[in-house]
């Protein structure tokens, strides 16, 4: 029986009608799963675990189910499957965007190595506790601040001192005395051989290897500027005692002059040569005349 374009028309306003109002209803219910769920998003919260009705998937299938109704509604009589098709496509994809959770990430702190920061703690534009020496432990904890640059420091900021003499590593020329051993302002006993400082055969020319040694003394004295040194020549009993005096003296003071290219002050120095006048071995064996042969540093008062 043939349906007249009157009848048509009153069915397609029907259809148009109950699909909009299918579709206004679930669009206000996904609506009012999407704010719980931002609000739930918004709020620290122990548990990280939403409705069930605010998850993404659950909000897709409603917004499927919208999106078809709206598209079913509202398209003509020959485009109806796929007018709800591209409505349940269109419509799931906004309903899950709409659910999607929106939590922040949580935010690393900028300094963790400094732990907690107690109020009022003067910080850098990064927000870390500021490090005047750049030692690694911030000023509100470092109890030794102004440290040279590259000098190791302990958890409270202070300089090393392995032995615990009482001079730190860094200016100790004697880094290894025992323990309760009473040391002078160079951290050693009395006066230290410069092991190793050695010369050239019957001159005052420094080895290379001599000059590597003392670059470590020069180090150690620069950074221990209140400290004057005296720096003491000796010699075997070979030769005379004039010329041992003199060759003594010359080497004392190659040594003296090679500290200062090194940044000593020439004025914490002085340089004495002894001679033969002070051996520490015998003269008569070939190990003891080169004990004997030897540049000695010491406090100078």
């Amino acid at each position: 029986m043939a349906i007249s374009a009157l009848d048509q028309e009153g069915v397609l306003h029907e259809k148009s009608t109950t699909g909009l109002l299918i579709g206004s209803a679930l669009v206000v219910g996904l609506s009012g799963c999407a704010s719980s769920a931002s609000q739930s998003s918004s709020q620290s919260s122990a548990s990280s675990d939403g409705s069930w009705y605010q998850h993404p998937f659950v909000c897709g299938l409603a917004g499927s189910v919208i999106g078809g109704s709206i598209g079913y509604a509202t398209s003509s009589s020959s485009d109806e499957e796929s007018g709800a098709a591209t409505g349940a496509v269109a419509g799931a994809a906004i309903g899950g965007l709409l659910c999607a959770d929106r939590t922040p990430e949580p935010v690393a702190p900028q300094c963790p190595s400094y732990g907690e920061v107690p109020a009022g703690v003067a910080v850098d534009a990064e927000g870390c506790p500021l490090d005047s020496d750049g030692d690694g432990v911030p000023d509100y904890r470092d109890q030794c601040p102004g440290t040279p640059a590259g000098v190791e420091v302990n958890a409270n900021g202070c300089p090393l001192d392995s032995d615990n003499d009482g001079v730190p590593d860094y200016r100790d020329q004697c880094p290894n005395t025992p323990a309760g051993v009473e040391v002078n302002a160079l951290g050693c006993p009395d006066s230290v051989v410069l092991q190793d400082v050695n010369f050239e055969f019957d001159s005052a020319q420094l080895t290379s290897n001599a000059q590597n040694v003392l670059n470590g003394v020069a180090e150690r004295l620069v950074s221990n500027p209140d400290v004057r040194v005296s720096i003491e020549g000796h010699t075997d009993s070979r030769g005379s005692d004039e010329y041992n005096k003199n060759l003594s003296q010359e080497r004392a003071q190659s040594v003296a002059n090679y500290l200062a290219s090194r940044g000593v002050q020439a004025n914490r120095m002085r340089a004495v040569g002894y001679g033969e006048e002070q051996p520490i071995a015998s003269n008569e064996t070939e190990e003891g005349r080169f004990q004997n042969r030897r540049v000695e540093l010491d406090e100078w008062n």
